[in-house]
């Protein structure tokens, strides 16, 4: 219940409201959880506390059902590659000794993407550390035509970082070393294998942060997200990494080491070659090293989780907060009503707001506690008073703003343990950019279990996802080509952050014109003459 007028003192009173999972895990792959859970919290509601232990089951689990092969799922060919033979093994294990490694039992959770949609046969992985080895490994590859597929942190959400058929695995997870930090300037350079995470840590004991933030980030590699152009939580803020990497150290195909590891903001000479390659998926190089630019750490950090009664409200409720809150706005995530469903179901966690259709998700991020106090209630008055939001909470504190975030980083996990997941990554206008999920829970009725629709409003970016028992042919055939034509029809993207992989190669054409297809399908040959780059991967088949 809404009152008609919300006294100022009740406003304040709920900026340091908190409702949170304590203990809940943000990590994107932790399966248990033991939380210990306030109950709904409100302006004008009494607080009170209730405990619920509840263990989840993995859908990485040992009695998982196996994952089909992509070959035998996807109408694909194999390409006329060479195949790994003994004397090719002993010539890895010359170039990184010790770190070839074939043991099927190994290789099984490196040829499998995290959502278990899609696998490969590969049946060698390789562990460089260094860039020089990575062009000692692509050179020979080049010259025996041996097609190979770069990995990171496997986090991927379109099949773009698991094999299709046998190709070589190439891992970056032991090249993980920071090589500099400036703490003037703020710059980070660090080899591609170091996860996000982890790099998070790194910067922020030395007053900086990350310009980006995934809900995978305790296993993301910063190389994987610079080669996907991956966006995240903090996009709105700080925008795309085409801008926040500074340089990078790739090598190419035939085993160039193409050394663009600049540091400077500003570089005006010549073609800015890195943007080739952040977003290319690994098809036009393997990035070795980045460099990249970040912000000073906000010292004063607020996360308001709300209730609206509609999406026009979330969107209204978006207008106000980019006018009220202004420079301290870092993110605004909206979720539906089935989204909260799913993460209190599978994942035991608790919603600290009264049953809403939609929720939001607003942080601000700032230099003085004070100031951004008053902006924020000035905010949230004016958002209850006028009926925008029903209910909502604020936190303050690190751990509870952990909680509040992980309502909305663990839907994909939830998701992954709802069934077989169809996703779509959508970028669209912001005024429509809910309306395609009513459209197909009334198109796909029963045949679907679950329809939920969330994401980044402040980019204009629906991950929209469908759930059913198993993977369903017929299912498919409802959503594609359905969805990416009306995509098409409202002018968005296919892919809005996750790239294209393999699972989306083939609806690029619903984003670009036939002339950007040729344009790319030049570079690709011009740098990867023989085509064996993570292949089957991000641009169409050609016949």
């Amino acid at each position: 219940m809404v009152p008609h007028l919300v006294p100022r003192q009740l406003v304040r009173l709920f900026r340091w409201q908190v409702a949170c999972a304590r203990g809940a895990s943000v990590q994107p792959r932790t399966w248990a959880a033991a939380s210990r859970i306030p109950s709904l919290l409100s302006p004008w509601g009494a607080m009170g506390t209730s405990r619920l232990v509840c263990r989840s089951s993995s859908s990485t689990s040992p009695c998982a059902p196996e994952v089909v092969l992509t070959q035998e799922r996807y109408p694909v060919t194999r390409l006329p590659f060479s195949v790994v033979s003994e004397e090719d093994l002993e010539a890895f294990e010359r170039i990184i000794p010790g770190r070839v490694v074939t043991d099927p039992e190994v290789l099984e959770a490196s040829n499998v993407d995290w959502l278990r949609t899609v696998r490969g046969g590969s049946k060698v992985l390789l562990r460089p550390r260094t860039s020089q080895e990575v062009a000692h490994i692509l050179r020979y590859c080049h010259e025996r035509n041996l097609a190979v597929n770069p990995q990171g942190g496997n986090t991927g959400m379109v099949g773009g970082s698991v094999p299709v058929f046998d190709e070589i695995i190439l891992s970056t997870a032991q090249m993980n070393q920071v090589i500099s930090f400036h703490s003037v300037s703020g710059t980070l350079v660090c080899q591609a294998g170091c996860v996000l995470e982890e790099l998070s840590r790194y910067v922020e004991e030395r007053g900086f942060v990350m310009p980006l933030d995934l809900g995978a980030k305790g296993s993301c590699h910063i190389g994987g997200n610079v080669a996907t152009n991956a966006g995240g939580l903090r996009f709105l803020r700080y925008g795309s990494l085409h801008g926040t990497v500074l340089g990078l150290e790739v090598v190419l195909a035939d085993g160039t080491i193409l050394n663009c590891l600049t540091s400077l903001r500003k570089d005006n000479t010549g073609y800015d070659l890195k943007q080739l390659f952040i977003g290319s998926e690994g098809t036009l190089g393997v990035i070795t090293a980045v460099s990249i630019q970040c912000p000073p750490k906000p010292t004063a950090v607020n996360v308001a989780f709300l209730g609206c009664p509609g999406f026009a409200e979330v969107l209204q409720t978006f207008s106000s907060c980019r006018g009220l809150l202004g420079e301290i706005l870092s993110a605004y995530e909206f979720m539906d009503a089935e989204c909260m469903r799913l993460v209190t179901h599978h994942l035991c966690l608790t919603s600290p707001v009264q049953e809403s259709p939609f929720y939001v998700l607003i942080e601000t991020s700032g230099s003085r506690a004070e100031h951004d106090a008053e902006k924020l209630s000035d905010f949230l008055e004016q958002v209850l008073s006028s009926g925008l939001v029903t209910d909502g909470t604020v936190a303050t504190d690190q751990m509870k703003l952990k909680a509040l975030w992980a309502l909305r980083e663990r839907i994909s996990e939830a998701l992954s343990q709802d069934g077989y997941v169809y996703k779509y990554d959508l970028s669209l206008p912001a005024e429509g950019l809910y309306d395609l999920v009513p459209e197909l829970r009334a198109r796909l009725g029963s045949r679907a279990k679950h329809v939920v629709g969330y994401g980044h409003l402040g980019d204009g970016n629906l991950h929209l996802n469908v759930t059913s028992e198993a993977f369903s042919p017929l299912l498919l055939d409802a959503l594609e080509p359905y969805v990416y034509e009306w995509t098409a029809r409202q002018r968005g993207s296919v892919s809005a952050e996750h790239g294209l992989g393999f699972r989306k190669r083939g609806v690029l054409s619903y984003s670009k014109p036939p002339e950007a297809l040729r344009l790319m399908q030049q570079l690709k040959a011009l740098l990867d003459p023989q085509g064996i780059l993570n292949p089957y991967k991000t641009l169409p088949a050609q016949a």
